[in-house]
């Protein structure tokens, strides 16, 4: 009997009477989501090469997808997580600020929740959201924060919901403070002795031990990621669990975090589940977070929302394809303070536009500490910022020699301006109507201040 006949009569289920009937196939259990995800952390940690140890991630982007060039739709926190929800830009769904500041979403039903629920999913959110003032609106079936939202408080309550899930499949929502400032006091693990800091940052004692303490924050984070996804074994849920694990912008350094450079915009992005997000692949291709909710249509087979941004990532993750996207974008509306920007990246070029007509760094969107601090003591305040940026990222990946004025890349400028221009018509960006008016109630601060802890003013 041949290996195709078994196949066969496998399939068809025969009888014993010799009468083909098939089989009836019960139905693959729809994933689960478990959506970790940290604050201010960029791609400084272990899996993307740099020296701060995150152990539990390491092993989910061994097991899962890393995908080595992922940005976000904006390098502020609320603007950024708010995208990554609802597979919209923040001009798009409307949250152009902070959440704590006055501004939200113009329709929390774009929320992903909203469209897994009728695809049976129970949600819950625990930890910190930071897309609206009263974590209700959102809509979650059950929340739970916490005071602070540190980690030390968020894992074990993830890891008890984990413990006792509910039978449907469930969208968990997992958010810790960490690694924003203040940052913790660095442990024996952390000697800023031999501490590097971030590429645009000088190598002083200060931001060495500046560095160090962000070390302290990212431990403190990788361990409650490792509670939650020892948890989420435990429990018998791992094969069956979609777990994205990223992070909102850049680290909280000068010219990183609130910046359109790659600094700002560029986040960890590791994907662990059934399927074809296994393997430990390690993907070059650009992706964005407004990826994230078309590939969760398209992996539960339920209709996308014909308003999301975004490109599924499974052409990328089934080798089917080797790039999804020709270009990024990026956006900053208000942060602590009012600072518009529009950026556009391709694998060559970045392009970064600003419409405030401002020539001087705007400090308040900065977060205070020691590295803020060095550049501050060296005239930082007086240091000129173009109108527009250009920058060659082969040649010039940290971002730090304009283009724009140089002869020999007009042909690069015009063609990066073009995509812009196209990018923001075709969303029908605010921008382009002028000055984008906060909404009432909005607190903002003055661009001439030096800190975000000084008291804002209401500007809508």
């Amino acid at each position: 009997m041949s290996s195709d006949f078994v196949r066969r009569r496998q399939f068809l289920g025969v009888c014993a009477a010799g009468a083909a009937v098939p089989l009836a196939r019960a139905a693959a259990p729809r994933p689960n989501i478990l959506y970790i995800h940290s604050h201010d952390t960029g791609r400084y940690l272990q899996p993307y090469g740099h020296a701060v140890p995150a152990p539990n991630l390491q092993r989910l982007a061994e097991g899962g997808v890393l995908f080595r060039k992922a940005f976000n739709a904006a390098p502020t926190c609320s603007p950024s997580r708010a995208s990554l929800l609802t597979g919209m830009c923040p001009h798009s769904n409307g949250m152009l600020g902070l959440a704590h500041r006055g501004f939200s979403m113009a329709d929390y039903r774009q929320h992903l929740l909203h469209t897994l629920r009728p695809a049976g999913y129970r949600s819950a959110l625990i930890g910190l959201q930071h897309i609206a003032a009263d974590p209700q609106a959102i809509g979650y079936d059950e929340v739970q924060s916490f005071r602070g939202n540190r980690t030390e408080d968020v894992a074990p309550a993830a890891a008890a919901f984990l413990a006792k899930a509910p039978g449907a499949p469930f969208f968990l929502d997992v958010g810790f403070f960490e690694t924003h400032r203040v940052f913790r006091q660095p442990g024996p693990k952390e000697d800023a002795r031999f501490c590097q800091p971030p590429a645009p940052i000088p190598d002083t004692p200060e931001s060495r031990a500046d560095m160090a303490a962000f070390k302290a924050s990212a431990r403190v984070m990788d361990e409650g990621v490792g509670v939650v996804l020892r948890a989420l074994e435990s429990s018998g849920l791992a094969a069956n669990t979609l777990v994205i694990s990223t992070t909102d912008h850049g680290v909280p350094f000068p010219a990183m975090k609130c910046n359109c450079t790659d600094h700002g915009m560029g986040v960890s992005l590791i994907v662990r589940g059934p399927g074809v997000f296994s393997g430990g692949q390690a993907i070059d291709a650009m992706v964005s977070h407004l990826d994230l909710f078309p590939t969760i249509c398209d992996l539960l087979e339920i209709e996308k929302p014909g308003r999301l941004q975004g490109t599924s990532l499974l052409p990328l993750v089934r080798g089917e394809a080797r790039e999804i996207h020709e270009e990024i974008f990026a956006e900053v509306n208000y942060h602590a303070a009012y600072e518009p920007q529009r950026a556009v990246r391709t694998h060559l070029w970045k392009y970064i536009r600003r419409f405030d007509g401002r020539t001087h760094p705007n400090l308040p969107n900065c977060d205070d500490g020691p590295s803020k601090s060095v550049w501050l003591n060296h005239g930082w305040r007086e240091r000129a910022v173009e109108a527009e940026q250009l920058y060659d990222l082969v040649f010039d990946p940290n971002e730090t020699r304009n283009a724009a004025a140089d002869p020999s890349a007009r042909a690069a400028l015009d063609e990066m301006r073009g995509r812009l221009d196209r990018w923001m018509h075709s969303t029908n960006d605010p921008i382009l109507r002028g000055p984008i008016a906060a909404p009432p109630g909005a607190l903002a601060n003055d661009p001439e201040g030096t800190s975000p802890t000084e008291a804002p003013k209401k500007v809508g």
